[in-house]
């Protein structure tokens, strides 16, 4: 199809040009016949019989010309257009359209130097085609050398106004009130929120430390660990569902018996979230609060989006009594060690004590000597020998 539009419109070409070659011949052929017929006015733009037969010729001969030697042509065409198309795919394409953009600004400025000069003589006519040339040549090195500084500046919009944007979400970010937490779908904000994972509540410990007062400013409880409460409570498997009703009974403790603890039930959730600590974590950034837990991964996640969190476990072992070496204490050995003649004990706090040469007293109660400690992230070791 291709070949026959480009086969239509080379035979059409040169038949106009071969037409308007003899035209320019009517005249020789008038003077060289010098007759009245073809001198004839055939009053149609102007022509003579004589021109009117050769621009007839002139387009005949013309057409058969194109049409014979269109496959030349189109093959030519074909083969041009194919070198053109790898060498711009050599190119990147901002290095194209830079070309191109410098191409028509080249050309704008060379038609309007090129108009300034046109009125002159002989060479006016010819002037604006050496402009057309060399400022477009000039556009395009130019546009394709200098791109980068070229978008650079055009990237300053852009970016001036993702910084407005930036500012103007720091400020509704600010400005952002204070919203009702108990039953509310709003997300809660602006006091000083403590919020409660669900492995701290099962575990039980926060119940204690809530009425020691050492804990300040507001209990949150989202409704979506109170979910979880409910469907571990509801699981089939039976530690999991005494877990789960030690969990629900420690926040009914919480929240009958705390007096020195405000403790508040947020309906805040989020549906694109499934994980729970995930959304834990989401609340804590919004409200501004600390995440109590015991759970090592939701401590290193949370810390490492930005939210405070109070690790209970941490809490636990800053406050277990320091002991130093030779000090004494009573203890019942109950297993034996990792290493060879190694006895186990455990003080009431679950701190593990390990007996140098103890695994000869399994079961018995003796004096030992504390000979070193050690914390580690379970909690802290103490290392002992018996004292006689």
């Amino acid at each position: 199809m291709l070949d026959r539009v480009l086969k239509f419109f080379i035979t059409s070409f040169l038949a106009i040009a071969g037409g308007a070659l003899f035209h320019l011949l009517a005249p020789i052929l008038t003077d060289f016949l010098s007759t009245e017929v073809l001198q004839t006015d055939l009053g149609i733009f102007k022509l003579t019989l004589a021109s009117l037969l050769c621009l007839l010729t002139g387009a005949i001969l013309g057409g058969i010309v194109g049409f014979l030697a269109s496959p030349y042509f189109i093959r030519q065409l074909k083969r041009f257009s194919t070198w053109v198309e790898q060498q711009l795919s050599k190119m990147p394409i901002h290095d194209v359209i830079a070309g191109a953009v410098g191409l028509s600004l080249g050309l704008i400025i060379a038609n309007l130097l090129g108009y300034s000069f046109a009125k002159i003589p002989v060479i006016g006519d010819y002037i604006p085609v050496i402009f057309s040339i060399v400022l477009g040549y000039l556009g395009i090195h130019i546009t394709i050398k200098k791109r980068q500084e070229l978008t650079g500046l055009f990237d300053f919009f852009p970016k001036l106004l993702k910084e407005l944007a930036k500012n103007r979400e720091a400020k509704q970010s600010a400005a952002k009130p204070a919203a009702a937490v108990a039953g509310s779908q709003e997300k809660p904000a602006g006091k000083d929120y403590k919020l409660l994972d669900t492995s701290v509540i099962i575990d039980g410990r926060i119940a204690d430390i809530c009425e020691t007062g050492f804990i300040e400013g507001t209990l949150l409880i989202p409704v979506f660990v109170l979910e979880e409460l409910q469907h571990i409570a509801d699981s089939a498997d039976q530690l999991k569902r005494v877990r789960g009703r030690r969990g629900l009974d420690i926040l009914a403790k919480i929240r009958g018996e705390s007096k020195k603890l405000k403790v508040e039930v947020t309906n805040v959730d989020y549906d694109d979230i499934t994980e729970v600590d995930s959304k834990l974590v989401r609340l804590g950034q919004e409200v501004g609060g600390k995440i109590i837990t015991n759970d090592f991964n939701l401590n290193k996640v949370a810390q490492l989006r930005g939210v405070e969190v109070l690790n209970i476990n941490e809490l636990s072992n800053a406050v277990k009594p320091v002991v130093i070496p030779g000090e004494n204490m009573v203890v019942s050995i109950v297993k034996s060690g990792k290493e060879q003649g190694q006895g186990v004990a455990y003080l009431d706090d679950g701190t593990m004590i390990v007996v140098e040469n103890g695994q000869r007293h399994m079961g018995e109660t003796l004096e030992v000597e504390v000979t070193s400690a050690l914390q580690t992230a379970a909690g802290r070791m103490i290392f002992a020998k018996p004292k006689h």
